[in-house]
């Protein structure tokens, strides 16, 4: 059942996300709340959220709920693969949008990088994500990763909770930043590998922490 925590945190997250420019009219957050069920944000802007009662959506349904996004499907589709994924984010990034048009890998370029992988995947299919079989092929091309760059429609990221798939946008977007700003003046050149793994042992506290800075942001 979901609670009136996971519900606050969905809103919360809405206008996170919107405050830092992460979405503008379209984006969605959902949140596991059975093996079987998530409750997603409805379909508009994230934010405009005011709390209340969210959407449930069954991750084996055969159809959707008239009042989830479209897009819910991705949502159904990792959740279906991904027991250990309790929330997810979907979000447009704008400098995410840029490297990946640029043809720039997403690596870490500073510690907090490391907490979305070494190197994050790219679905290469813009289409919206409207039907099962491209949300299968978009949750088959996340795999295990943490992050996943739709070519030309955003970006999705997962966490174990709402406050880790938020904050690991957050922190795709400032990678994305960065290598912009270094990819004009030589090669991009990530962390070494055991210096990732060292950040990325810290993730759940780390990726809390961000939670707390993007929710104390003034909208």
């Amino acid at each position: 059942m979901p609670t009136a925590s996971t519900a606050d945190d969905l809103t919360r997250a809405g206008h996170a996300l919107d405050a830092t420019g992460l979405v503008t009219a379209f984006g969605h957050v959902s949140a596991r709340i059975s093996a079987d069920e998530l409750i997603i944000t409805p379909p508009r802007p994230l934010g405009s959220l005011a709390g209340g009662k969210f959407p449930q959506l069954s991750i084996s349904s055969a159809t959707l709920p008239t009042d989830v996004p479209r897009e819910a499907w991705m949502h159904a589709a990792i959740a279906a693969v991904r027991p250990d994924v309790g929330a997810i984010c979907r979000a447009q990034p704008p400098a995410v949008a840029a490297t990946t048009a640029l043809g720039l890998p997403l690596v870490p370029l500073h510690g907090q990088g490391a907490l979305v992988g070494p190197i994050v995947p790219i679905f290469h299919n813009s289409r919206l994500i409207r039907e099962p079989g491209i949300a299968r092929d978009l949750a088959a091309a996340l795999g295990g990763a943490s992050a996943l760059v739709l070519r030309g429609n955003g970006a999705v990221t997962v966490g174990a909770s709402v406050a880790e798939a938020v904050a690991r946008m957050w922190i795709l977007e400032e990678t994305a930043k960065l290598t912009l700003a270094v990819a004009p003046h030589g090669p991009i050149r990530p962390l070494p590998a055991e210096e990732q793994a060292a950040w990325a042992s810290t993730g759940s506290e780390l990726l809390n922490r961000i939670w707390h800075h993007l929710t104390a942001l003034p909208r």
